[in-house]
């Protein structure tokens, strides 16, 4: 990855979470993005995201998200400098999730709860 793909990718994930705490009504829970990929003429992005709630939290937000892509995207273009705006593609992972579970067996553990 060059330099200036990993300079588009980080400001492609600052410029995402803040459209979507700011521009994006109706999401449940908390939305993290984990990961952005960045093809390498900078035309195609991959984001990554996780959401931390219930999973009707968890549909809701997807739906949400699925259908502001398109406003997502002219965002991204005014804030980003680039001649082309990337095409975002919106993935799921239940990576916070996950690790928030590992965090409470941890916790458990630790106070004596489990052996």
């Amino acid at each position: 990855m060059t330099l200036r793909n990993e300079r588009v990718r980080k400001e492609l994930m600052r410029d995402i979470s803040e459209i979507l705490r700011k521009e994006i009504r109706g999401l449940k829970g908390v939305v993290s993005i984990v990961d952005v990929e960045v093809s390498h003429d900078n035309s195609f992005a991959k984001v990554v995201y996780s959401v931390l709630g219930s999973p009707e939290d968890i549909e809701t937000t997807k739906e949400v998200i699925e259908k502001s892509t398109p406003k997502i995207r002219y965002n991204v273009g005014k804030q980003l400098r680039l001649r082309l705006t990337p095409e975002l593609r919106f993935v799921y992972t239940n990576g916070l999730e996950e690790s928030s579970k590992v965090m409470e067996i941890i916790n458990k553990l630790s106070k004596g709860e489990i052996k």
